[in-house]
């Protein structure tokens, strides 16, 4: 597992840790993207979202990467990063790239997760994906700016509570495209080319897909 920060180290003091703001407008790309799940995905439900018990406060944030199938619905990422938490779904929107295994970048004046498999960048408090892009290609210089591509990470809700860490699933029933990796067939996949596949990531596998929703997921409690 790597997360590696390579942006500036963050003080030591670790008196709050804040969740991070979050935005789902629909945006287009024009960039490549991971063909969207079959089923669309399921209305919100009206009832309040049930918050899903991570992990003591302290091993979270010494371990900075702590990834967790939540209650066999939803595998995602929790990010320790400049004193804040922050949570998303667990593979990369493009081509379901591993982001626990990604690196910790600034680019813009805006802290990312960078894919390790096709470097995409995408920003931790809101999911989006930036890139490079250049004004007019036949000028020199060439002027470069950073761009974004909009919301293509879903992420989520994260809280404290007594020293635990919470996260709460991002149920909105807008389409993202990381949602095109959180089913059953790609689990499937993923588990198959394992090289050392545990019965824990059988039984992971073969989770059933679904959308985050507070009817589908009960409540983690942490262990005594």
């Amino acid at each position: 597992m790597s997360c590696e920060d390579k942006t500036r180290p963050s003080s030591p003091h670790f008196e709050s840790i804040s969740s991070s703001p979050h935005s789902y407008s629909p945006t287009s790309s024009s960039s490549p993207s991971a063909p969207l799940a079959a089923s669309s995905l399921p209305p919100a439900s009206l009832s309040p979202a049930p918050p899903h018990y991570i992990g003591k406060r302290e091993d979270v944030i010494q371990a900075r990467c702590v990834t967790k199938l939540v209650n066999g619905c939803r595998d995602i990422l929790v990010l320790y990063h400049q004193g804040e938490l922050h949570a998303m779904d667990m593979r990369c929107y493009h081509a379901g790239g591993p982001l626990q295994n990604g690196d910790i970048e600034e680019f813009n004046g805006r802290s990312c997760i960078v894919c390790p498999w096709h470097k995409y960048k995408i920003t931790l408090a809101e999911g989006e994906a930036l890139y490079q892009a250049i004004d007019h290609p036949t000028l020199k210089p060439l002027r470069i700016h950073w761009r974004s591509k909009g919301v293509k990470q879903r992420v989520h809700k994260v809280t404290e509570v007594n020293g635990n860490i919470y996260v709460t699933l991002n149920d909105s029933s807008e389409v993202i495209e990381s949602d095109a990796y959180q089913t059953e067939k790609y689990r499937a996949m993923w588990f198959k080319a394992s090289p050392n596949p545990s019965p824990e990531l059988y039984k992971q596998s073969k989770a059933i897909p679904t959308a985050p929703t507070s009817s589908d997921c009960d409540v983690d409690r942490p262990s005594k």
